[in-house]
């Protein structure tokens, strides 16, 4: 992995899991610059991600999701550190998971069961366009898990809180030697 001038850390994994949650309170500790990259598509476009799949269905929101995430790519080359919340299905495009791959950032698979990620997707007031019964939400997670694991580290989520999930990011982090620590 090429050596990074500035530090950053994708969150990667299915929906439900966590990442922009984990993402937020990570960055607000670390003092880094959080980015979730569904809101920079929703900012580029003026609309919703419901309204994105509904108005341009999932071949037209992956387009801009490409596209926000090149740009997001060559702003991070050359800005401060940040933690990057990447959509449930953003690796599933070979073309953002080699982007992803060459950027040598770091990359940490949040992970739940399926059935819990499931419920907590139910529980959140949020349109989650891909979200229908549980049989068709486990093939979709099982066909997305080769690209969250490809090369990162796994957290679990299960039955954690986010505050319990930042932990154990930090803690895979100081393991990795990665010289990431809370700051004062």
């Amino acid at each position: 992995m090429p050596r990074q001038e500035h530090r950053v850390i994708f969150l990667v994994g299915f929906m439900g899991a966590g990442k922009t949650s984990v993402g937020r309170m990570l960055a607000e500790q670390l003092q880094w610059r959080f980015v979730d990259l569904d809101d920079l598509v929703v900012a580029r476009e003026g609309r919703s991600v419901a309204q994105i799949f509904e108005e341009a269905g999932e071949s037209g929101f992956r387009s801009r999701e490409s596209a926000a995430l090149q740009q997001l790519l060559t702003e991070l080359r050359s800005s401060g550190n940040a933690v990057v919340a990447l959509g449930g299905g953003a690796l599933s495009q070979p073309e953002n998971q080699a982007a992803v791959e060459r950027s040598g950032f770091l990359r940490i698979f949040l992970d739940a069961p399926v059935e819990e990620l499931f419920r907590r997707c139910a529980s959140q007031d949020l349109a989650r366009p891909l979200r229908k019964d549980l049989s068709s939400f486990r093939e979709l997670y099982l066909s997305r898990l080769p690209g969250y694991s490809s090369g990162a580290m796994h957290a679990d989520t299960t039955g954690r809180s986010v505050a319990q999930v930042c932990d154990e990011v930090r803690s895979l982090l100081e393991r990795g030697k990665l010289g990431v620590k809370e700051t004062d």
